[in-house]
């Protein structure tokens, strides 16, 4: 490893000291405190799923709640929370939530070859726990969102080391659980990983047609939920819905102006994540930023879009902070984040109510800081201080295009 002194990114990876150590987690704890003296069941988000587990139980129908919005797999996965008095749920969906998040970011860390004694491990974790908000609604919510924000960075890392499959796995649970990485499946596609492809597309699906005929209505997802995600009827919902979708709208802009608009900004999202891909140059970021634009994109046009569906990207961008050329170290990625700064005021968005403005803000540009950095950015998969010493990534292979040979993928030689 080369920590030179002349650049941030020597300093954030160096090993940190206890006192921060301490300070995280004292974060982590007060952030779960509090989630559990505020909720009474897990968590507003939480307490949906395992309100449909015990319906399910009860010889009812999930999908008779119209917040109920995931796969018929995720009503069994809720069963043993159905299970808990709530004074458990209480404590423990906190707490789980928190954990969840903290294994996201190591994940990301490990993607990024950066140690977990670090002071970008400790101080990134810290910074996002306590100023960051969406971290903070997350965990009080109990969201499955979680599911994703853990999974993502997983599946990517496999990927770094050529399990491919493996990560595909991940990938198709964490679709059984809540369809939020259903957009990851296009960067099997971009890399041409066939057997990832299918397994991350077979496993949600198999095990969700195993639960649906295990309901009373096995087609509710389809004719009750579906319908509900493509109109987006609900008054309450729409108030903290982030995409712009939902937030032009509100400005006065015709509804299907903007619906058109946000399906063409998704679609060039996409674009560039596949124009990102094709540049095969060394390092984790081009998994990294190919993925979060594949997320982001579809953040700009999925219904609903909240704020803390920004948690599944952010960490993965933030541990590139070391690297040259890495979303994190342009201007715009900090701009971005502003809005979401704990306890900051904000002229005539005061209103919780209104605060998708600032929720839809931070996703547009985080989103064109992304996609810049993918159409045209100079990353180079490497430390600005390092040399070139480092190793190869454990047998990833990665395409550099039709006809070309296969480049090796290469990790940060820290």
């Amino acid at each position: 490893m080369r920590t030179g002194k002349s650049d941030i990114s020597g300093w954030l990876v160096r090993p940190v000291g206890r006192a921060p150590w301490a300070v995280l987690l004292a974060v982590l704890a007060a952030c779960a405190g509090h989630a559990a003296r505020v909720t009474s069941d897990g968590g507003m988000d939480n307490a949906i799923v395992v309100r449909a587990a015990r319906t399910w139980l009860a010889g009812g129908s999930p999908y008779d709640d119209p917040h109920f919005l995931y796969l018929p797999s995720a009503v069994l996965a809720a069963v043993p929370q159905a299970m808990l008095p709530a004074a458990v749920l209480r404590w423990l969906v906190p707490c789980a939530v928190t954990a969840l998040l903290a294994v996201g970011w190591a994940c990301a860390l490990r993607l990024h070859r950066v140690p977990l004694g670090s002071r970008l491990a400790v101080l990134g974790l810290t910074g996002l726990a306590a100023g960051f908000a969406p971290f903070g609604h997350l965990v009080r919510l109990g969201n499955w969102t979680v599911t994703a924000a853990v999974a993502l960075p997983l599946a990517l890392l496999l990927a770094s080391r050529g399990r491919w499959t493996a990560a595909g796995a991940v990938v198709g649970a964490a679709v059984a659980l809540k369809p939020l990485l259903a957009p990851v499946v296009l960067l099997f596609l971009f890399a041409g990983r066939w057997r990832a492809l299918a397994t991350a597309v077979a496993l949600p699906a198999l095990a969700s047609g195993a639960a649906a005929l295990l309901m009373p209505d096995p087609a509710g997802f389809f004719t009750r939920t579906l319908p509900f995600l493509l109109h987006g009827d609900d008054g309450f919902v729409r108030l903290y819905e982030a995409s712009p979708a939902a937030v032009l709208p509100r400005l006065g802009v015709p509804e299907a102006a903007a619906q058109a608009l946000a399906v063409a900004a998704a679609g060039a999202g996409v674009l560039c994540a596949y124009v990102r891909w094709r540049r095969a140059d060394p390092g984790p970021l081009r998994l990294v930023e190919t993925g979060a634009g594949l997320m982001l994109a579809a953040f700009l046009v999925s219904r609903p879009s909240y704020d803390h569906y920004l948690l599944v990207v952010l960490p993965l961008l933030l541990a590139g902070l070391p690297y040259a050329g890495s979303a994190a170290r342009v201007a715009w990625f900090w701009i971005s984040l502003v809005p979401q700064v704990p306890g900051l005021t904000w002229p005539w968005l005061e209103s919780e109510k209104r605060r998708a403005f600032r929720d839809a803000f931070t996703l547009c540009v985080l989103a064109v800081t992304v996609a810049r950095q993918s159409a045209g950015g100079a990353a180079d998969g490497r430390t600005v201080n390092d040399g070139d010493d480092g190793d190869d990534a454990d047998g990833d292979r990665s395409r550099a295009g039709s006809g070309a040979e296969p480049v090796p993928v290469r990790g940060a030689p820290f």
